[in-house]
C-alpha cells in the first residue's frame, strides 16, 4: 500500500447492497459527513486504511452532495465477514501519492498512436488522468465515447493537460452519485 499523508479518520458506516444493478455481488457505504469532511477533496480520493479490521485501499467517490462512498468489493466483504446492513468500522486516510489509473484499451490505443498526445499524457499527474478517463468513459453511447477518445488525443496533442470544464465533485453537475441502497 502507499503510504499515508495524514492521521487515520475513523467511523462508523452501514453497508448496504446497491438497487442497481440488480443482483450486484458489491456492496457500498456512504461516509458520515464529519468524516468526509476531513478529506482533501471533496472528489475523487485514493486513501488506505482498514475495514471492520481487514486492510485495504481505494478511491473514495464523491457522492454529489458533499460526501464521499466507498464501494466495497465481495473479498473485502468476505473477509471482514459483513453483510449488507451490519455496521462497519473504518479507519482511513488519504494516500500521500495518488495511483496511477487503469487506462482502457480503445484510450491506451489511441495515445499509442499519437506521440504528441502521449507525451502530454505521460506529463500530467495521475489525478488529471484520471479525470482525462472518467470524461471519456461517463459518455452513455459508443459513438460518444469513440468522439472523445478522438478529442481527447487532439487536447493533449496540443498541450492540454485537463479535461474540459467537468464538476469532479458532482455537487453542481450531478456527474457523481452514490448509489441508492436496495431495501
Amino acid at each position: 500500500m502507499t503510504r499515508t499523508a495524514s492521521a487515520r479518520i475513523r467511523f462508523h458506516a452501514r453497508l448496504s447492497r446497491p438497487l442497481h444493478p440488480a443482483g450486484a455481488d458489491w456492496t457500498f457505504l456512504v461516509l458520515p459527513a464529519d468524516a468526509s469532511a476531513r478529506l482533501p477533496t471533496r472528489s475523487q480520493v485514493t486513501v488506505d486504511g482498514t475495514f471492520a479490521g481487514h486492510a485495504f485501499q481505494a478511491t473514495l467517490q464523491p457522492d454529489g452532495q458533499g460526501s464521499h462512498w466507498l464501494k466495497v468489493e465481495p473479498a473485502l466483504r468476505a473477509a471482514a465477514g459483513v453483510e449488507p446492513g451490519d455496521e462497519v468500522e473504518l479507519a482511513i486516510a488519504p494516500v500521500e501519492h495518488e495511483p496511477e489509473p487503469e487506462v482502457p484499451e480503445d484510450l491506451g490505443q489511441a495515445l499509442a498512436a499519437n506521440p504528441q498526445a502521449m507525451a502530454t499524457w505521460r506529463d500530467i499527474t495521475p489525478v488529471a488522468r484520471r479525470d482525462w478517463i472518467h470524461w471519456i468513459t461517463s459518455g452513455k453511447k459508443a459513438g460518444t465515447r469513440t468522439r472523445r477518445i478522438a478529442n481527447a488525443c487532439d487536447m493533449l496533442a496540443s498541450g492540454k493537460r485537463r479535461a474540459c470544464c467537468f464538476d469532479r465533485s458532482g455537487m453542481y453537475s450531478k456527474a457523481f452519485s452514490a448509489p441508492r441502497a436496495a431495501p
